[in-house]
This record gives structure tokens, sequence and C-alpha cells, in this order.
């Protein structure tokens, strides 16, 4: 008897495995499925661990029992016995396998990690973060970095409802196990872009100043918490809509809304808010967010928005006509660019395909980016009859982010065209003008450069880059809009690079930035609406309350307009590129100061830490720097007694 049970719970367990394996040979798991068929296989190793135990030779050749592997689909290795199932069990799977925390990972050849339609990947299950790797080197190395990070097994239960909540400006959100893996996971998020996430914020904010109520979408929700970032902090005066593509990323963001106690618009079940929630009113949600399964594209089409947030992974110039076709007047469109290796001139080919510009790597490479993104911006409005007016460019980190107002009309249009233009660039200094409109022969094109490097070194010294936006990057009236934002809702990470695009914008220090006259000047420059309510309360009263003498409203707004009209220089000057070997510089903060006493506008810029904008030249960039530079080694020696002199050499 206990033989037969024996064998009946054998042949039990074998059909649950088998059953496993038929499911794992019929829905592969990929990236579009979730990482639940990938959980599933990983049970499915488990149960293989424990197969000898169940494999009774003499009880399948009795019955004439046949069974599969369930690690390999069926047409690779066909239903055998239990001695030639074992073998094959020993030397494919259980011969190299990976051990983790007293458990054994076996090589999978199910159709979990198919790259082609006609080509299997022998693989490995990641039980941390159901991750699939194909070579056991890369595994262990991957085990090790879920250790160092504390992560491990015990964190994520293996089941597919253990997600983990992160709490971000107030929201939480639930991620999945390989949220960090964008090539296996559906629902990427990237702790790294708060920055982005907190910066496109400000200017919604700002936005919501101006029209109540307005229209927002978010494109790309992934997790949503762009989009919930938005419901629950500006409530009802944004309207808020999160789309993607993907059903599992769709499904997710509504369990985000539900978490954050945020209804979702269109579906009674998701209005249920927990008892004792925080935040909510006598279980009233505290805001509406519609959330829809749609392409980008398609919804950007269908419908009209005020506020558009582009953020794919990787370049969004396949979106850009379709935010520009239905964007409200005066609306803002905001877009995320992650592909640095074509932004930063690291791969030629693919920077020609995406944006049409030819670019080199040069020391301002950053700007150079952000000015190729604004171009393809400025030309993408221009075929749907609209201008751009750019409000914030920012290449932090690894993603380069550029807000613009669109303002509709041919005449705008042809505006923002005129600002696209060629770039010269010197490849021994690295000067740089842009070219003037109109067509030029190649050998006047030296000529535009301050620099005299054509006639002293052979060969052809510059090149043509481009097309690049040659306008402002900054409109520091909404930069400050967006500082006070910042301040209101608690974002101290944001306000030391807001402060530092203000002075960017203006092209001075931070003291002469914050204080004085330029607070006020540049209040005038986000727009017509807010144009003339800024000149009216600048004109009348400064900081402390009171009318200065001699300054008649009248007179106010001429200063306003001619002040206003300054744009800050195009592209900076690293120090450490241009100094002089040999000579110990002057540090940056008083190196600034000399360049503002000798009658030049300087300030310090986010692309690079030690980068100077000013309106000099390279070469009274070089002669300031010289000139308050101090040799290395000097002759003390001339000062110094001779029994000093000879100590010192001994």
């Amino acid at each position: 008897q206990p033989a037969e049970d024996d064998a009946s719970s054998a042949s039990s367990t074998v059909g649950k495995t088998e059953a496993l394996a038929g499911d794992n040979d019929a829905k592969p798991s990929t990236t579009t499925s979730g990482n639940k068929n990938t959980i599933h296989c990983i049970h499915t190793l488990f149960e293989c661990i424990q197969l000898p135990l169940i494999l009774d030779d003499e009880y399948d050749h009795e019955n004439r029992i046949l069974k599969a592997c369930p690690l390999c689909p069926e047409e690779k290795f066909k239903a055998c016995y239990s001695h030639k199932l074992r073998r094959h069990l020993q030397n494919l799977h259980w011969k190299v396998y990976v051990e983790f925390e007293g458990q054994k990972m076996c090589i999978c050849h199910l159709p979990c990690r198919q790259l082609r339609p006609s080509r299997l990947v022998a693989h490995y299950h990641c039980v941390v973060c159901s991750v699939t790797i194909a070579r056991k080197t890369d595994m262990i190395s991957h085990l090790k970095r879920h250790v160092n990070k504390g992560e491990t097994e015990a964190s994520y239960s293996g089941s597919s409802d253990a997600y983990e909540i992160m709490k971000e400006l107030g929201t939480n959100v639930q991620l999945m196990p390989n949220h960090t893996t964008p090539q296996k996971t559906d629902t990427y998020f990237n702790r790294k872009m708060k920055t982005n996430r907190q910066l496109v914020f400000c200017s919604l904010a700002v936005l919501a100043e101006e029209r109540n109520p307005l229209e927002s979408l978010d494109a790309f929700g992934a997790t949503g918490i762009m989009g919930l970032q938005w419901a629950k902090h500006l409530r009802n005066a944004v309207k808020v809509t999160i789309t993607d593509i993907n059903e599992v990323c769709v499904k997710m963001i509504r369990e985000n809304c539900n978490l954050n106690h945020i209804r979702v618009e269109g579906s009674r079940g998701s209005s249920r808010v927990p008892d004792g929630g925080a935040g909510d009113v006598d279980g009233v949600p505290i805001a509406t967010v519609e959330v829809a399964k749609m392409d980008a594209n398609v919804i950007m089409h269908l419908r009209s928005f005020d506020y558009i947030h582009l953020d794919p992974f990787g370049t969004a110039v396949n979106y850009l006509d379709s935010a520009f076709r239905n964007i409200r007047n005066l609306g803002i469109i905001s877009v995320t660019s992650t592909d640095t290796g074509s932004l930063y001139s690291k791969s030629l080919n693919v920077t020609m395909r995406h944006y049409g510009s030819n670019i080199v790597r040069t020391e301002y490479y950053k700007e150079l980016a952000a000015r190729m993104v604004l171009a393809t911006v400025a030309r993408a409005a221009a075929r749907c009859n609209k201008g751009i007016e750019v409000l914030l460019a920012v290449a932090v980190e690894h993603f380069v982010l550029v807000v613009v107002r669109v303002l509709r009309g041919p005449t705008q249009a042809d505006e923002s065209a005129k600002r696209i233009r060629q770039l010269i660039h010197c490849q021994w200094c690295e000067e740089r003008v842009f070219l003037k409109q109109g067509s030029m022969v190649e050998e006047n094109l030296y000529r535009q450069l301050p620099c005299n490097c054509h006639g002293s070194m052979p060969g052809k010294t510059a090149v043509e880059l481009g097309p690049l936006w040659s306008g402002p990057l900054f409109n520091s009236g909404f930069l400050r809009r967006m500082l006070f934002a910042a301040v209101q809702h608690s974002m101290e990470d944001i306000q030391p690079l807001v402060k530092t695009l203000i002075c960017e914008s203006e092209c001075t220090t931070l003291k002469s930035s914050v204080h004085g006259p330029t607070a006020l000047i540049n209040q005038v420059e986000c727009g017509v609406v807010i144009k003339v309510q800024k000149v009216e309360e600048s004109g009348t009263a400064d900081h402390s309350g009171k009318r200065k003498t001699g300054d008649e409203p009248g007179n106010v707004v001429k200063k306003l307009k001619s002040d206003g009209s300054l744009e800050h220089p195009a592209f900076y000057y690293g120090i450490h590129r241009h100094s002089i070997r040999g000579m110990n510089m002057p540090k940056l903060n008083r190196f600034l100061q000399y360049l503002t006493e000798a009658g030049f506008r300087v300030s310090r810029t986010h692309f690079d830490p030690t980068g100077v904008r000013t309106d000099a030249t390279l070469d009274q960039f070089k002669s300031v720097l010289t000139k308050y530079s101090v040799p290395t080694y000097t002759n003390t020696t001339a000062t110094q007694n001779p029994e000093e002199t000879v100590r010192s050499m001994e």
C-alpha cells in the first residue's frame, strides 16, 4: 500500500510538473505579459529540482508512462521514460546550476527569452527580480549586485502580487521587482529622474496659474507617478489624463490611483477609498484622473490639451507632429529625451537619422544637444503653422528636457524657423559662432569666426554643425515663477538648479539676480497675458512698496522693453579647457568677478560646473584668464638668505 501511495503521489506530482511545463510552452514569458509567467517558470524550476524523488523507473515501464522535460519545449526533447529523463536533467539542466541562498537555479530552454522567431536562447531566471540572463557568469554578477543592495529573495516573495511601495513628493506608487530594467519590464521607473519630474511639475504649476482649469496629458504613464503628482498637489486646477499603450501599465496606474485615494474617471470600482485614508475628507477622493489605454499619437490627434508631456524611452521625435497638431494656443509642451548616445555625439549616424543634424564632440556638447532638440521641435511646430517660445532647456545627468510655449499662426512659425541656423565651429581653439542668414561660399565661412586659426593652421580648421536653435534657451520670468512653485510645494532638491537657471538666463551672478531691479524686469517675458499684468505691478512699486524717485510708470515700461530684449549669450567656455599650462588659474567665482570688471556679461551654467557663459570672445576670455593667472613655480630664492638657500638645496 505505501508503494502504491508513493506511486500515485509521484504520478500526480509529475502531472502537475507536466502541466506547468505545458503552460510555459503554450504561453512563453515575454515583456508584454508582465512578470507572472516568469515567476511561474521559476516555480517550475524549483519543481524540477524535486523531480528525481518522484521518478520511478519500474512503475513507468509497467504502466508505459512517458514524461516530458519541464524545462525544454516538446519539439526539442520529446516525452520519454524516467531513466532517460533523469539523465537528460542531470547532464543538461542541473550540471550548470547557479546557487543563491541555498537555492539552485537550473538553466531553462523554454521560449522565455526568444530573441528571434526561429532562435531560442538558453537562460537563467533570477529569483529576486525575475530577469532572464543567458550567461552563467552574468547571472552570478547579477546576484552579487542584489546582495550589495540588500535585495534578497525574501524582499519579493515570488508571487505576482509582491510589489515594492515607493513614495515621492507625497505620492505612493507600486513598483514591480524588475522596475529598474527597461528591457525586462513594462512599468519602468527610474529614481534618478526625480529632478526631471519636479521640473515638469513646476512648469505645469505655473501654467495652472494662468488658466484654470486646464487639461494636461502624461502621454507615457508607466507607473503613473507623474500624472498622480499633478492631480494630488494641484487638485481641481488641472484635469489629468494618463495614457499608456501597455495593458499591464494601465492596470498598475489604476491600482496606484486607488493607493493615493484618487478616483479613476469612468471606473466605479476605483472610486472606493480605504477607511481612515489620509488626504481624503469623509471618504471622498481628493482628485480625479482619466486613465486610458491608447497610443500617444492617437490621443493627441483626437483631443486638444493645454499641457503635454512627452517622455518616451529614447527619442521623442516620432511624437512631435501629433503633439503640435491639437495643442491649444499659448499651451506648453515639455519633451524629455534620454537618447544620450545620439545627443552627445556618440552615435553620429543615429543623430542624423533622428534629428537631421551634423554634430561633433565639443566642450559645450550638452548645450549643443539641447539646441539640436529645440531645432527639431521648432521644425515640427512650423509644419503645423505654429511657433515656439523656449521657456526652459536643461541637460543634467542622463536626460535633456526642453519646455516650450506654443504660439499659433504662420507669422510666429516663420519667426521660429528663422532662429534655426548653422553653427561654425573651429576644431583647434573651439571658438564658435552662428552662421548669418543667407547663402555663403565655403571660403567665406572662416571669416565669420573671430579667431585666426585658418591663417595659422594647415588644412580645414572649421566645420559646419547643425541645424541648431540659435535663440535663447531660458525665460527668466517663467523660471522665477517656477522657483516660487518649487518653494510653495517644498521641492528643495531643484531650488538650487532653478536659481542657477535664472542667473544663466539673465547672464548675471546669483547676488545681482536675486536682488535688485532685475527681479522685476524679467517678469514680463512669459507670454502676452502675464506681460501686461507684471508690467503694471512692477511699474508702480518696488520691493519696499514705494515708488522710486525719478521713475515714472511710462519710463519704467520703456526700460522693461529695452532690458527684456537682451538675450543671454549662446554657449559657454570651460575654464579648464582654456587654461594655460604651468599657470595657476584663479578661483571660478573670482574669475567671474574679473570678467564683470572688464565690462562683460557673465554667469555660471548648469551644463558644466566649470563653465562660464559670457558675451566675451575666446581671445578676450583667454586674455583675462592669462592676466590673473600666476605661475605654478616662482623664483623664491632671490628673497632668501644664502644660508637658507643652501639649506633648502640640501
